[in-house]
C-alpha cells in the first residue's frame, strides 16, 4: 500500500514541486534549529580530489553548485536542443509570443532590483529576480489540473525554457571570473571531441559524458562558471545516431527523475536555509530582499503580462488557445516563482554568507507570494470558465 501510495506520488506532475518544496522547508527548520551549527559545518567541509597536488579542493556547498549543478544544466541543455530541433521552439511563430513575455520577465525584475540597490556593491546581484524555476512553476500548475487549457501549460514550459536560455546566457556574459585563458584553451580538445562525436552520429553516450567531465574541469579552472560545460556537452548529444535512435532523448528522458527528484532537492536543500533568528521588518525591507522580492512578484507580472497583453493588442501574436486574461496574469505570477535559479545566481552574486542570508530570505518571500498568487488566480479563472461554460448549456 506504501509502495503503490509512493509510486503514484512520483508520477504526479507536481511531484517535483512538491519535493522541491520539501526539501526547502527542511533546509529552512534545520538552519533555524539546535542543528545549525552541524548543517553549516558539514556544507563547509571541504572535498578535495587530487593528483601529485594539482586538482579540485572546495567545500561541499560548491561541489553542489558546481557539480551536481552541471547536471542540472546538462538537462536544460538536453531540453532545450530537443525543443529546437523537434518541440515548442521549431516555429518561430510559436515563440514569439511567450518569447517576448520572458525577455519582460527577465528585463522588468532586473530593473526594479537595480533601482531599489543603484550605487551599492549590491546591485552585482541585479540577474537574481530574473530567473523562473521550471520544477516549481509547472508543479504549482500541475496542481490546477485539467482545469487549465493545455495551451496554458506550453505557453508557460515555453516561457520557462527560454527564461532558462536567458539565464545561461546571463550567467556566461556577467558571472565569469578572472578569466586563464590556458584552462579554457585546454577545454577546446575535449570540446572538439564531442563535437567530431556528434557529426558521426555516436550511439553511445559514454565517451560524451567523459570528454564532458573533462571539460567541466577545465572550464571550473578558466573562470568560466562550470555549468556552462553542462549546456555545451548536451548539445553535442546527438539527436539521432547512425541507426536512427535518439541518444538524446533516451539520455533526457533517462536523467530527468535523477534530476527532478534527487539533485534538485539536495541544492534546495545546501541552498534555502535562511536563518531567521534576529531577523526584523527593517531587515525584509533592506535593499537585496526587497530587491528580490519586489522583482519576482511586481517585476515577473509587469514583464510577463505587460508584454504578452501589448503583443496580443497589437496583432502581433495571438492569445493561447481557450486561455482568458486572468489565466495569463496567473502564469505571470507563476513566473515569479524563482527559486532554484535564483537561489544558484544569488550564489554567483555575493560570497558574503550574510548577504547570501538577505538574497534567500528575498527569494523565498517572493516565490512563496508569487506562488501562491499564481495558483489562485489560475483556480479563479478555471471556476469562471466552468461557470460560463454551465451557463452557455443551461
Amino acid at each position: 500500500m506504501l509502495l503503490r501510495a509512493i509510486d503514484n506520488f512520483f508520477k504526479h506532475e507536481a511531484a517535483g514541486g512538491i519535493l522541491l518544496m520539501l526539501s526547502a522547508a527542511a533546509a529552512l527548520m534545520v538552519a533555524n534549529s539546535s542543528l545549525s551549527q552541524g548543517y553549516d559545518s558539514v556544507l563547509g567541509s571541504i572535498l578535495s580530489v587530487t593528483f601529485n597536488g594539482e586538482g579540485l579542493s572546495k567545500p561541499l556547498v560548491l561541489w553542489i553548485n558546481d557539480g551536481l549543478m552541471a547536471v542540472f544544466f546538462f538537462l536544460i541543455g538536453l531540453e532545450l536542443k530537443r525543443e529546437l530541433l523537434e518541440g515548442k521552439l521549431k516555429n518561430p511563430s510559436d515563440v514569439v509570443l511567450p518569447g517576448m513575455a520572458a525577455v519582460g520577465g527577465m528585463a522588468v525584475p532586473a530593473l526594479i532590483y537595480a533601482a531599489l540597490n543603484w550605487g551599492t556593491p549590491t546591485l552585482d546581484g541585479w540577474a537574481i529576480p530574473a530567473a523562473t524555476d521550471i520544477a516549481f512553476a509547472l508543479g504549482i500548475l500541475a496542481l490546477v489540473g485539467r482545469r487549465a487549457p493545455t495551451s496554458l501549460k506550453v505557453f508557460l514550459l515555453t516561457l520557462a525554457i527560454l527564461d532558462d536560455l536567458g539565464a545561461i546566457i546571463v550567467i556566461a556574459l556577467f558571472y565569469t571570473a578572472e578569466l586563464k585563458l590556458d584552462y579554457l584553451y585546454l577545454a577546446t580538445l575535449p570540446l572538439a571531441g564531442l563535437i567530431w562525436l556528434n557529426m558521426r552520429g555516436a550511439h553511445r553516450v559514454a565517451p560524451a559524458l567523459l570528454l564532458g567531465v573533462i571539460m567541466w574541469v577545465f572550464v571550473l579552472k578558466s573562470g568560466v562558471h562550470a555549468t556552462l560545460a553542462g549546456v555545451i556537452t548536451a548539445f553535442c548529444i546527438p539527436i539521432k545516431d547512425k541507426w536512427g535512435k535518439s541518444p538524446l532523448h533516451a539520455l533526457e528522458h533517462g536523467l530527468s527523475p535523477y534530476v527532478l527528484y534527487l539533485i534538485i532537492p539536495i541544492f534546495a536543500f545546501a541552498n534555502a536555509g535562511v536563518v531567521l533568528s534576529g531577523l526584523t521588518l527593517p531587515d525584509l525591507l533592506s535593499p537585496v530582499p526587497l530587491g528580490v522580492a519586489a522583482g519576482l512578484i511586481v517585476g515577473k507580472q509587469i514583464g510577463v503580462f505587460g508584454v504578452t497583453f501589448v503583443m496580443v493588442k497589437a496583432g502581433l501574436a495571438r492569445m493561447p488557445s481557450g486561455a482568458g486574461w486572468l489565466h495569463i496574469y496567473g502564469v505571470a505570477c507563476l513566473a515569479g516563482v524563482g527559486f532554484t535559479m535564483s537561489l544558484f545566481i544569488g550564489s554567483l552574486s555575493f560570497g558574503d554568507p550574510a548577504l547570501m542570508n538577505q538574497v534567500r530570505l528575498g527569494v523565498l518571500c517572493g516565490s512563496i507570494v508569487s506562488g501562491l498568487m499564481g495558483y489562485g488566480a489560475l483556480m479563479l479563472a478555471s471556476r469562471n470558465t466552468a461557470q460560463i461554460a454551465t451557463r452557455t448549456v443551461g
